[in-house]
């Protein structure tokens, strides 16, 4: 049995029958190749996979478990995956699942970033992408009108939504204090966005647990953060900061913090919002986590700021530092935090909180799209760009074809508009 977490009737329960680690191994890789769409998406494939085909899982544990990884702050969906291997296989179980279910989308996402730095200046390549950004903008819009669906039932999560957007789009305040804002309101009026208390679960097995693994991912996160703050002090430094910063900010799903990280990286000069929007193009067509987008901020932050590195050398750099500071911090919360914050789960004032930022979330992705439209739509030396306006009508009207059709289309009628012209 690996070692890490200790092991007993109260604490983890894994299947009957376990595979052996490396089958276990081998199936989080296949998850982590074919794990396309959103959270929702990635979610319901591993219940398919763990709970119904494989019995892995059974659904009170694997509904307990989601519940817990959606109060962290994270992807979700890598938390989940985490849960589920260390339920099985202790910390070594939630390593190999939680790192398989990132890993293939992070060596794609950088063959994609290395292609699209080689080739911008490939006519063909830059035109894929002019078709590519208004796809990705009409992808996020979709995204807050599911959202709003969802979460907009009652008037008070109405007006979170409408004051998250207001306060991100007209007066500018920053992501945290809005995110921040949210929870304030959920704290403070309990019961108003959604949530009862018969809906808070109950009779959740919290058991024993050492916290060696814990400490380990804890001191990955925050060793290679202090080294570079201590000893680098550059661009590196600022990369890790921010990326850790924004792990600790991520609820509500990889669009709720794309506003904070788009500005704060233009803001920064580490790409453009035309880069931005490309970037998250790519991640939509790679599986695992959207916010996988992070590693291409950090490849192109890298890449136009190498210092006395390559370029690619640099941009290779940022894209490593990007990738773990987002993800490492998702194993500290599985790890070490799992007893304290399981018992939070049955805390009707923290889940009032949590589902009061929910409601916010649907009004912070419709501020991203409006942000991301003023960069495609208008531009300050060729005015209203008809060609991304009806790039975007077209993907709304076509959006049951599904995100990579979308994608591809979109990239093409870019291709066929530079040979065209």
């Amino acid at each position: 049995m690996p070692t890490g977490i200790s092991r007993d009737a109260t604490s983890i329960e894994g299947p009957v029958n376990p595979p052996s680690l490396r089958k276990f191994a081998l199936f989080w890789l296949k998850i982590g190749c074919i794990s396309f769409g959103g959270p929702a998406a990635h979610i319901g494939l591993m219940h398919r996979e763990v709970v119904e085909r494989l019995g892995w899982m059974d659904e009170k544990r694997f509904s307990h478990a989601l519940g817990f990884c959606m109060l962290l702050p994270g992807p979700e969906a890598q938390q989940l995956a985490t849960y589920i291997g260390w339920r099985m296989y202790g910390a070594a179980g939630g390593v190999i699942s939680g790192a398989l279910f990132v890993l293939p989308a992070a060596i794609l996402l950088w063959l994609l970033s290395l292609l699209y730095v080689l080739g911008g200046n490939i006519p063909a390549v830059a035109g894929f992408f002019d078709g590519l950004q208004p796809v990705v903008v009409a992808l996020i819009m979709m995204a807050s009108i599911r959202m709003g669906r969802r979460s907009l039932r009652r008037a008070a999560p109405i007006i979170a939504a409408l004051v998250s957007f207001g306060l991100l789009t007209i007066w500018h305040v920053p992501y945290p204090v809005v995110l921040l804002g949210s929870v304030a309101a959920g704290l403070l009026l309990p019961g108003r966005f959604g949530i009862e208390k018969s809906d808070i679960p109950t009779g959740i097995e919290t058991g024993g647990q050492t916290y060696r693994a814990g400490w380990m991912a804890l001191a990955l996160w925050v060793i290679p953060l202090g080294l570079l703050c201590v000893f680098e002090q550059g661009l590196f430094a600022k990369l890790a900061t921010f990326f850790s910063t924004t792990s600790l900010l991520t609820f509500g799903g990889a669009y709720a913090i794309l506003p904070y990280v788009a500005q704060a990286s233009v803001a920064n000069g580490w790409l453009g919002a035309p880069e931005m929007l490309d970037g998250l193009g790519l991640a939509e067509s790679t599986p695992g986590p959207l916010i996988i987008v992070l590693q291409f901020v950090g490849f192109l932050a890298a890449y136009h700021q190498p210092g006395e590195l390559s370029p690619l050398v640099a941009a290779t750099l940022g894209a490593i530092v990007a990738t773990w500071m987002t993800f490492v911090p998702s194993f500290v919360w599985i790890f070490f935090g799992a007893p304290h914050v399981e018992r939070m789960l049955r805390n009707f004032r923290l889940s009032s909180g949590l589902a009061a930022v929910s409601a916010s979330v649907a009004g912070i992705v419709a501020s991203l799209a409006v942000w991301f439209a003023m960069h495609v739509f208008f531009d300050s030396a060729a005015g209203i760009q008809w060609f991304s306006i009806t790039i975007f009508l077209g993907s709304l009207a076509a959006h049951r074809l599904g995100v990579v059709p979308l994608i591809l289309i979109g990239g093409l009628a870019g291709v066929l508009r530079q040979i065209v012209t």
